[in-house]
């Protein structure tokens, strides 16, 4: 019997609401709830494709464990795997100090899981050394918000996107990172023309192509640039100077200081026109409503906390703060960053939005909690914490639903640590994920969709997240993996006394947590289980006895300060965000693709989520490609500081000169080499501890590696995944991922010096089903060339190429076709670039995911003289998610065809 679960989606900190279609075992589709207010019905291609992703070939299913770092872990059951991890918590506290052992976790937690932890880290065990995931995204957003407003609330709704007149976009790709949110902001100009969209970007993303203006700053020059609109603000009297005079201090050190960032000085700075800077300063000051939204463009970096502020200033200077339409809208990088914040899930931070280094704070928390006092000393931030598991420090690690050595900067230092640390738990749901290969053990946990709890979105809004399965195997929620894990403890750390972790259920922890909250910022104190199940989602402050809460905050000018003011934060623009010189030319900026997540340990399980960008390329200008000497798709090896990587090339006119761009989602799994933050420097503000992931120097030439590899197998893709990645170890290139759609294939790129060893690959044809059956083979010994293919009911299954593959292409295409032409036998190992006879395959792009529509038929519609309303009525395409439009638009651009939506 099917039956639908209403939840939400485990993506992007938009927080939409998903109905789940499931049988209570297998979940059997998905689909946008049209009753959530976050996304009222619609998805992105990620949030539709839910139900296709977290194969079972990828789940950790049972506790596994080692009993030495050169063993390899075995299946255990869940009290030898706790208990053991108790003994060696317990004797690594006794024998060093409770700040030898750490714990990381994730923005992709449910807040009851977060405040589990934080209990766990800092009553029991007694440090501060807890940090999330979300020191990477969102910290930087935290310190502007309470530097300049008193505390970490974004003050704006989702709403505030369709009422604005003057929308600021800095440092995000919207139309990829939030969809949803994108999709807002067209149909809202469309509707009202006169809408101004800004957008700040160095690259010109599908974000950039809607607005109205778009200044492509040099990276990192964010707050010159925002001290000199501040500058002509102040020269043309656009400021609101009754609010400056009741609402705020400061701002006369903020104006001497924006004196100095005349026109011509910030243009220059920022490479820029005087007149459009001058432009983007009226489309401010004249708007009756002024939005700002940003993202990892402005937090990831050595400035984030400084550019956080700087943008901050600009709506409290002109008063455009706590009205609809207005304020600085900080969007959140994860599904539940906002609940990890909120329940002091950074190590910095203690429930309820407190400070851990204040006494007070402290106070407060270890009364609640029925415990003498919380830890005093400092804990440490993501960065900090590996430094101190690669130096020793740390000897106990527990990572939760996170994949460092994926995600942190300078992987090289972070792999060593992992391998160096002596005890390393990782809590996951997915065994695939690179930090994986480090657990001594390795605590399956439950994942999307079957796991119960809430979570907060950027508008502050709390929905009820309610599991629609169980989890497969042995994995468990994750609160009651650390809740057992804690009552274990406390028998070896405070024997006899009453546990603090009698948790039977994740409502017990909702409600342990809410008192917390009582009278501060983010007050939860009416909110219950039961009336987000009979009201829908709601945003906090929703105190006792609300009937509602509060849709935008700060409408009255009173502020969370001291003073009750917001302040204006005047500090200068640093001009060392990059770490480029004559060796490293090349600003490397790194962002999100439109179909994939974070370090793909779910998306990169779907085939198809692969279909619009299937590996990993390394974004150059044009000009930069030609003086290189380099053509699309050639291999070439990109150097950093701190490592390096081979990977294809191609033309981005996206980019400016002296920039080059990577999507930050391919670890060593899809990648080898330690992935793309190999390359990123671990470089922090120092504030807000974010590493700057956004920017690296980088120096790029060609890779002459002559003797390349090509392969595909359909069927059992995990499997073989697993089998076959590390036998690519001694490539200087090798790339892995997935294609198809309703047929999934493991797709494998290489290219190495030197000849491979013969029996090498005889192994790699028998993992992939081409040493013995029906398979067609041709080799020359001579030339090092070997190539085999696969047919099995006139179908291709497999295929590899070796030494000379100058026929994937189309033979990759032939495979997605289906059935072979038996005319076309003869040919399938012939060295050919394309299909012979004149039989047109070429590969193609899917253009939209959600409705399986390649460029390809696009490019047809639009020759048949279709426009953008006669591709959606035909075709399907942008008619879901919409995430294809904007590539859709540039098509018809090109095309020289009115866009009539």
């Amino acid at each position: 019997m099917r039956r639908t679960t209403a939840s939400t989606c485990c993506y992007c900190g938009v927080g939409c609401g998903v109905l789940i279609e499931h049988d209570e075992t297998r979940i059997l589709d998905v689909a946008g709830d049209p009753d959530h207010p976050a996304n009222f019905g619609r998805l992105c291609s990620k949030g539709s494709t839910l139900h296709l992703t977290g194969d079972l070939d990828a789940r950790a299913l049972h506790p596994e464990l080692r009993l030495g770092k050169q063993l390899g872990r075995t299946r255990t059951d869940w009290d030898s795997a706790l208990e053991h991890a108790a003994e060696i918590f317990a004797d690594t506290i006794r024998e060093h100090g409770p700040d030898s052992v750490a714990f990381y976790i994730s923005g992709q937690l449910l807040t009851e899981d977060y405040y589990a932890f934080n209990k766990l880290a800092r009553a029991l065990v007694g440090t501060n050394n807890i940090d999330s995931n979300s020191r990477l995204c969102m910290s930087s957003a935290v310190v502007g918000y309470k530097r300049s407003l008193g505390a970490d609330a974004p003050p704006c709704a989702y709403e505030d996107i369709e009422q604005s007149h003057c929308v600021l976009i800095a440092g995000s790709n919207m139309a990829y990172a939030h969809p949803v949110l994108f999709r807002r902001l067209e149909e809202a100009k469309a509707r009202r023309p006169e809408m101004k969209i800004i957008v700040i970007d160095p690259r010109r993303t599908d974000t950039a192509g809607v607005a109205d203006l778009h200044l492509a700053i040099r990276p990192g020059t964010d707050v010159a640039l925002f001290h000199g609109l501040l500058h002509l603000l102040i020269r043309d009297d656009l400021l609101d100077l009754a609010f400056i005079e009741t609402h705020t201090q400061g701002f006369d050190a903020l104006k001497a200081l924006a004196d100095e960032y005349t026109p011509a000085i910030v243009a220059e700075l920022c490479g820029i026109g005087v007149e459009a800077l001058q432009r983007c300063a009226r489309m401010i000051g004249s708007a009756p409503s002024f939005l700002s939204l940003w993202c990892m463009g402005l937090n990831q970096s050595t400035s984030g906390s400084a550019k956080n502020s700087a943008l901050i200033n600009l709506h409290l200077a002109t008063g455009q703060i706590g009205r609809p339409g207005a304020g600085p809208f900080s969007l959140t990088g994860q599904p539940n960053a906002m609940g990890g914040r909120e329940t002091g899930s950074l190590s910095n931070l203690l429930p309820g939005h407190r400070e851990a280094g204040d006494p007070q704070h402290r106070a407060e928390v270890a009364e609640h909690w029925g415990i003498e006092q919380l830890p005093t000393s400092a804990g440490l931030s993501a960065i900090e914490l590996f430094e101190a598991v690669g130096d020793g420090r740390i000897k106990a690690l527990w990572i939760a639903c996170t994949n460092p050595a994926q995600s942190l900067p300078n992987q090289q230092k972070v792999h060593q640590a992992l391998a160096a640390c002596p005890f390393v738990v990782v809590q996951e749901a997915f065994f695939t994920t690179e930090t994986c290969r480090y657990a001594d053990l390795l605590l399956p946990a439950a994942s999307w969709g079957e796991k119960e709890g809430t979570v907060t979105n950027s508008e502050r809004r709390i929905s009820h997240v309610r599991r629609a399965i169980a989890a497969p195997g042995e994995a468990r929620p994750d609160w009651a993996i650390a809740c057992d894990f804690a009552r274990r403890l406390e028998q070896r750390l405070r024997p006899r006394q009453p546990s603090l972790f009698a948790f039977a259920a994740p409502e017990a922890l909702f409600e342990e947590y809410k008192p917390l909250t009582r009278q501060r910022d983010l007050d939860y104190s009416g909110l219950s289980y039961r009336l987000l199940d009979e009201r829908g989602p709601q945003q906090w402050p929703f105190p006792r006895d609300s009937s509602t809460g509060a849709v935008r905050l700060y409408h009255d000018g009173v502020f969370p300060t001291d003073d009750g003011r917001a302040h204006f934060i005047a500090e200068a623009f640093q001009g060392s965000e990059q770490d480029c010189d004559s060796r490293f030319p090349l600003v490397l900026n790194t962002g999100r693709l439109r179909d994939q997540w974070h370090g793909m340990s779910r998306t990169g399980t779907a085939a198809r989520l692969f279909g619009h960008e299937e590996t990993a390329v390394l974004g150059l200008h044009p000009d930069e490609m030609r003086r290189r000497r380099l053509l699309d798709g050639q291999l070439v090896r990109v150097d950093s500081r701190r490592g390096c990587l081979t990977l294809p090339a191609r033309q981005d006119e996206s980019l400016q000169h002296g920039q080059a761009f990577l999507s930050m989602h391919w670890g060593d799994r899809f990648l080898k080499g330690l992935g793309i933050n190999v390359l990123t420097q671990a470089s922090f503000d120092p504030l807000s501890r974010q590493p700057a992931l956004k920017q690296a120097g980088v120096q790029v030439e060609a890779a002459e590696l002559p003797w390349q590899f090509f392969a595909l197998v359909e069927g059992q893709v995990q499997h073989r995944f697993e089998a076959l990645r590390p036998l690519f170890e001694g490539f200087e290139y090798a790339s892995f991922s997935l294609s198809g759609r309703d047929r999934a294939a493991l797709v494998i790129r290489a290219a190495t010096r030197s000849v491979p060893d013969t029996e090498l690959l005889k192994v790699i044809d028998r993992l992939l089903n081409l040493a013995e059956g029906p398979v067609l083979a041709y080799d020359d010994p001579h030339r090092s060339v070997g190539k085999r293919v696969r047919l099995e009911h006139g179908r291709i299954v497999a295929l590899r190429l070796a030494g000379e593959t100058a026929a994937s292409q189309w033979l990759k295409s032939l495979w997605l076709d289906g059935e072979v032409d038996p005319d076309l036998h003869r040919w399938l190992l012939a060295p050919l670039n394309t299909a012979p006879h004149g039989k047109r395959l070429e590969i193609d792009r899917t253009l939209c995911n959600c409705m399986n529509v390649s460029q390809a038929a696009v490019h047809a519609g639009i020759a048949q003289g279709l426009d953008l309303a006669g591709l959606k009525q035909s075709l399907g395409c942008g008619t879901s998610c919409g995430s294809c439009v904007p590539e859709i638009k540039r098509l018809l651009a090109q095309a020289d065809v009115p866009i009539r939506v």
